[in-house]
């Protein structure tokens, strides 16, 4: 049965991409795999990818709320082919191809069912005529189609070849090799061309869009080609002022001066350390500061606290 996204998501059909983009960090946050090992749990995830895949992106939900689950067999300019070829008395989309029939809706609020609208018209053939005459000339186009790519913050960051299984025709799995760019960033699409939705008669086959979907991670938070990371740092360090070590998305690590005086919270920029950019500069990573205290006080250590706490003056609750 096919799913609706606005339920997986638990969010009503009206809500806002805020409501929509928080109701999938909370889920995705409760269902990762690395958080979550119940069987289950790794589906309900790909569910939740999917569902946000979709409405997080307004075309695309666009496309969802008008034609439901057909919406990937139905060409993205349809209207306009549709308004060059027949003066726009259609507000429906063709799947192209030997794919599952999709209803139609003519401006005049007549459905048509099974392909044949009230007085026995093929859809097939109207629309065959709308684009440019059907088989007699060469069939019509497939559809451009479009599938995920989840990938965590790693694999974004690094890109290389991987390979893809999607499901095919009538369930079967398919497979494709695809080079991710360094540095995709979440929501950029990557096209397979002509693995789409195939055409009638001689006409080409449609492209296959690959829209990356950057995980959850439990460290890192990316904005654009930006990544934020939280550096924990120790009292005498942020007081003091240290050299400390900061993770970095490629797998290794980075060093930041941490001023004297620091305090949780602070942000420091290093420049060039985020996400890659073929194009252009890299992001910048910025590590934030978060000061910890020794969970357990060695007795030493206590008793040199006690002797700041009765020596300093710093009242970290006074208004400056």
């Amino acid at each position: 049965m096919a799913r609706d996204f606005y339920e997986v998501l638990g969010v009503s059909r009206t809500a806002s991409q805020d409501e929509i983009q928080q109701a999938y960090r909370k889920l995705a946050r409760k269902y990762h795999p690395d958080v979550n090992k119940d069987p289950e749990a790794e589906e309900r995830f790909k569910d939740l990818n999917e569902a946000y895949s979709v409405l997080s992106d307004p075309k695309t939900r666009a496309r969802y709320d008008r034609f439901g689950e057909d919406f990937r067999k139905i060409p993205e300019d349809f209207d306009e082919r549709v308004a060059a070829g027949a003066g726009g008395g259609f507000r429906g989309r063709t799947a192209g191809g030997g794919g599952p029939r999709v209803r139609y809706a003519t401006g005049f609020g007549d459905d048509f069912g099974d392909g044949f609208g009230a007085e026995g018209i093929d859809i097939e053939d109207l629309l065959g005529s709308m684009f440019g005459g059907g088989a007699a000339r060469g069939g019509v186009p497939g559809a451009d189609q479009e599938a995920e790519l989840p990938l965590t913050v790693e694999e974004a960051y690094r890109g290389g070849r991987r390979t893809v299984t999607l499901a095919g025709p009538a369930g079967q799995p398919r497979r494709y090799e695809v080079d991710v760019p360094p540095g995709v960033t979440d929501g950029q699409r990557i096209r397979l061309a002509g693995e789409g939705g195939r055409g009638s008669g001689d006409a080409p086959a449609g492209d296959l869009y690959l829209r990356v979907r950057v995980q959850p991670h439990p460290r890192f938070r990316l904005d654009g080609r930006d990544v934020h990371v939280q550096v924990p740092v120790a009292p005498w360090e942020a007081a003091l002022g240290a050299t400390v070590p900061v993770p970095t998305p490629g797998g290794g690590t980075a060093k930041v001066t941490v001023p004297a005086g620091s305090s949780s919270g602070r942000r420091l920029r290093l420049r060039g350390e985020g996400m890659p950019n073929p194009r252009g500069a890299n992001g910048d990573l910025y590590a934030e500061l978060r000061v910890m205290v020794p969970p357990v006080l060695s007795d030493r250590e206590r008793e040199l606290f006690e002797e700041l706490a009765a020596t300093s003056s710093f009242d970290p609750r006074r208004t400056r």
